[in-house]
């Protein structure tokens, strides 16, 4: 069985050629051909001696994903949805802006978290995806863009780990696709620009700050702990609290000097004017542990599925408003590929679900809801 050389970060693949006989400079060299000029073929890597090349021939591989389809957005975004093996397939989107090129990338096929606004989290948890899987997504969306775009330098110059799955849920396989993400000799990308957003995984949000320390993004969705625990359902384990504090923790590493909080803005459940100025009240109470906060309020992508809706633009705004005008750097976030369902929210593809879940969540969902609008009600404008 060939060895995908896609799995290694570069202290892998030294290891990987030691083991061949061979010298650290010529992994290096082959990281360097497999990552930054997108070879697969080893007679292409016309630096390396011809007895490493015969080597690597009968023991690696460099391979990617099989390309299901591809699908282009009027707005410029590209979405494409990548065969796992299986029946399972995962979804990494491009979105080209006037300064920068980012690529939101899937950590695992499905999601185990189960957001009620996330329509992959609707879909199940099937696996995690592997270093390669993980790493092939960049690899592949880079190069293919050079040659769709006809550039010779780079594209994509930020990367998102927020496409389908919890990053921190598949920690071991994540590690190292950063480390490829941030070397010099494959991506080179600056921490700042290399972001992982989780859900709230705190023990994980620990080692990432030691271990990996890149740009950090919480779902938080809710300014207190029976709102959220409604919504993620995560937050059972580990309460807001406890996620504030490890924000807090990780903000003396983070190559930023403020963390995201990412607020799905959904109508009549978490968008009122109290719900701002709770966050406003519970972002101060944490300041004085260091915390400082960014807010980006993301527009709610409906499906069928949710029973949920989205927020209307002035309800938004006021939203916005009231966390500008208490000091909190505040952005709403552009919808990008509605037309191809590409934006936050909406990447599903066809996962199997293998875990039951959406008949679980639809028996939940109408409980939930009316719940949370009976407690709304008092604080709704008249």
């Amino acid at each position: 069985m060939t060895t995908n050389l896609l799995d290694f970060d570069l202290d892998a693949l030294a290891a990987f050629c030691e083991q061949l006989g061979e010298k650290r400079f010529r992994a290096t060299q082959l990281f360097r051909w497999i990552h930054q000029r997108g070879a697969t073929d080893f007679d292409q890597m016309t630096d390396l001696a011809k007895s490493l090349r015969s080597k690597l021939a009968g023991s690696a591989q460099v391979k990617g994903l099989k390309v299901l389809s591809r699908h282009d957005s009027f707005d410029g975004t590209v979405k494409w949805l990548f065969d796992v093996g299986a029946g399972d397939v995962i979804e990494t989107v491009f979105i080209p802006e006037s300064d920068r090129g980012t690529l939101c990338i899937s950590s695992q096929a499905g999601c185990a978290v189960g957001c009620r606004f996330c329509s992959t989290g609707h879909q199940g948890f099937s696996r995690n995806l592997s270093t390669a899987e993980i790493i092939a997504q960049l690899w592949f969306a880079e190069h293919f863009l050079r040659a769709h775009l006809g550039r010779s330098e780079r594209v994509i110059s930020n990367v998102v780990m927020m496409g389908m799955g919890e990053p921190l849920q598949n920690y071991a396989q994540l590690l190292p696709a950063l480390r490829i993400m941030l070397d010099d000799h494959a991506y080179g990308l600056s921490r700042r620009r290399v972001t992982v957003s989780t859900s709230g995984v705190v023990p994980m949000i620990d080692r990432l700050g030691q271990d990996c320390p890149v740009a950090l993004a919480v779902s938080l969705h809710a300014p207190e702990d029976a709102l959220r625990d409604n919504l993620v359902p995560l937050n059972r384990k580990y309460p807001i609290a406890e996620l504030l504090q490890a924000c807090a923790r990780y903000q003396a590493f983070a190559p930023r000097d403020f963390i995201t909080f990412e607020y799905c803005m959904l109508d009549g459940v978490n968008d009122q004017p109290e719900h701002a100025r709770q966050l406003v009240a519970l972002m101060r109470q944490h300041a004085v542990d260091g915390l400082a906060c960014k807010f980006n309020l993301i527009p709610f992508n409906p499906f069928p599925a949710s029973g949920l809706t989205r927020s209307p633009v002035p309800q938004v705004l006021a939203f916005a408003k009231v966390l500008l005008d208490a000091g909190m750097v505040t952005t709403v976030r552009k919808t990008r590929g509605d037309d191809i369902d590409a934006a936050c929210g909406q990447l599903a593809g066809d996962v199997q679900d293998r875990t039951g879940v959406q008949e679980r969540m639809a028996s939940q969902r109408q409980g939930m809801l009316a719940g949370i609008r009976v407690v709304l009600a008092p604080e709704s404008p008249a």
